[in-house]
């Protein structure tokens, strides 16, 4: 995801010699007692081996020999609001973070902060998803690993975007409707159970399950860590690394 500057390869070769130098200057002192001569073995070794060292380090950056190319992967969290799904994606996320890769987080509440009028129709529910999918797979293809996490109800939106993503994991947070509404801290299920709120997933809106995920978490049954590190598996086992 990164590569060697040519000031960067310069100041490298600066530092290695400047210290290379100087050892092989006090080695010719102690053996010879020569300081005059000590300083020019030095200043010799100094600006033939610094061009050497600059030329080595520019011509093995071009080589693709050894160099390990990460493909990233998009990892979807779906499920019922109030299963767990933001709380799990962040510790992966966070973990994937202090692994090295790039990371980016799109998560449901926060989008649809920035554009609040985004409906909650079925076709306005499929036309959020496809666009969140496309961001996704752009990301995926610029070498950024992608966590998203949404109710995406429907099946058809959901496959919309596996196809567009390279390496596509679906994760479906599969729990129980009745725990998610104990979990309802903001009180949109008691809202939508009053009619108050229209469209709303699991109470007068279907909630389409997965018919082939890549991983089914049961938050009533494991901790965060538990289903965050299951989910971590599947992606390291996909980009060739061993958790």
């Amino acid at each position: 995801m990164f590569r060697e500057t040519h000031a960067r390869s310069v100041m490298k070769a600066v530092s290695w010699r400047v210290m290379g130098t100087l050892t092989t200057s006090a080695l010719v002192f102690v053996v010879t007692h020569k300081f005059a001569l000590s300083l020019a073995v030095g200043a010799v070794e100094f600006i033939s081996k610094i061009g050497l060292f600059w030329l080595h380090e520019r011509a093995w950056d071009r080589m693709r020999y050894g160099k390990e190319e990460i493909r990233p992967v998009v990892v979807w969290f779906t499920g019922l609001s109030g299963s767990g799904k933001s709380t799990i994606s962040r510790w992966v996320a966070d973990q994937l973070r202090t692994r090295g890769y790039r990371v980016e987080q799109l998560d449901g509440d926060t989008i649809r902060h920035i554009f609040p009028n985004t409906g909650f129709t079925r076709p306005e529910r499929d036309a959020h998803i496809k666009r969140v999918g496309y961001l996704a797979s752009k990301l995926e293809q610029n070498g950024v690993f992608v966590v998203a996490s949404f109710v995406s109800p429907y099946e058809d939106s959901r496959q919309f975007v596996r196809g567009l993503c390279g390496r596509f994991v679906e994760v479906h947070v599969d729990t129980p409707l009745a725990v998610c509404e104990q979990r309802d801290v903001k009180g949109l299920y008691a809202k939508a159970r009053r009619g108050e709120i229209k469209n709303f997933t699991g109470i007068d809106d279907p909630y389409e399950p997965p018919s082939n995920p890549e991983l089914v978490l049961h938050t009533t049954e494991e901790s965060v860590e538990q289903a965050g590190g299951r989910v971590l598996d599947v992606v390291m086992r996909r980009i060739g690394k061993v958790n």
